[in-house]
């Protein structure tokens, strides 16, 4: 007979639990602690104030130019609340800014925790996506979701697989607040039994932060973006989705990403973004060409 306890099942609104904050000076090991428990962890001071200045310089004039809201051709209500009616989304970074692919997508820290997460079980990683999400004032907030439904896969093997999908780096590029949009997060749900359960908004608990801080998420940990009730407030962020490299990436970059832009890339920067083989544990590679491996000849 198995000893083994059931796994949890998600708690009343009233057993709210808090977000741990960890300086980003600690170290992988605290995160990492933190977040096996929780399912999320906000690192203090990931980045500096000057490079998010940099960072929001960069893609302010990209932001300005979209509108809010999803396709117009887009008629799934549930997609329609998902993007939000006051929410803009900036895909494609990599090519807007030079400061996130010259030294966002270089830090050390988020390197490390990656490799930490992803190396054992699959021997790469490689970027889903990064997107810059700016909630405008009086939005509703969005769905709770899990970031790992874009692989059904993880959902039907629930919690029992220790694998990892996907994880992902909050970054406020302005500062988070319960009132302006924080990310809202419900804390251990990466250990429900029914990871089709996706609880409710008042499980929720408000990654408030401040500029340069991440909310760092397992895949598995239900979430999502939080009502802005201000006037004239919009909360600015940036979500750096990293993922296993044996499963297919949100943004397809080979085709976003001039070779002229990869060519300047670090080689651990062109393999994030698919200008690099992907070579898995047990595996003789993926993502190669002509039986060979895809390297800098390819930009």
């Amino acid at each position: 007979m198995s000893t083994t306890s059931p796994p949890p099942s998600p708690p009343s609104p009233s057993r709210k639990l808090s977000l741990r904050k960890i300086p980003a000076t600690s170290g992988p090991a605290p995160i990492l602690s933190a977040l096996a428990k929780d399912g999320a962890v906000i690192i203090k001071n990931l980045f500096p104030p000057s490079l998010i200045e940099a960072l929001n310089s960069d893609v302010s004039g990209p932001l300005s130019s979209l509108s809010p809201g999803c396709s117009p051709d887009q008629s799934d209500p549930w997609l329609v609340a998902f993007h939000g009616n006051q929410t803009k989304r900036l895909n494609n970074v990599v090519s807007h800014s030079p400061t996130f692919r010259h030294q966002i997508l270089e830090n050390e820290l988020v390197h490390s925790l990656c490799s930490s997460i992803f190396l054992e079980d699959a021997g790469g990683y490689w970027m889903n996506s990064a997107q810059v999400i700016a909630i405008g004032p009086h939005s509703a907030p969005q769905p709770l979701h899990r970031d790992q439904w874009q692989f059904p896969i993880f959902t039907v093997t629930g919690p029992e697989t220790t694998m990892q999908a996907s994880i992902n780096f909050v970054v406020a590029l302005t500062k988070f607040t319960e009132e302006n949009g924080a990310t809202r997060v419900i804390p251990g749900s990466h250990l429900w039994a029914d990871f089709k359960e996706n609880g409710t908004q008042e499980q929720t608990v408000a990654a408030e932060m401040e500029v340069g801080d991440a909310c760092f998420i397992t895949g598995k940990v239900v979430h999502g973006g939080g009502a802005n009730v201000t006037e004239n407030e919009t909360r600015r962020g940036i979500t750096l989705v990293f993922q296993c490299s044996y499963l297919t990436p949100e943004e397809a970059y080979p085709f976003l990403v001039s070779k002229d832009v990869a060519k300047g890339m670090t080689e651990r920067g062109q393999r994030m973004i698919g200008f690099r083989s992907q070579f898995l544990k047990d595996s003789p590679g993926v993502w190669k060409g002509d039986y060979g491996k895809v390297d800098e000849s390819y930009c």
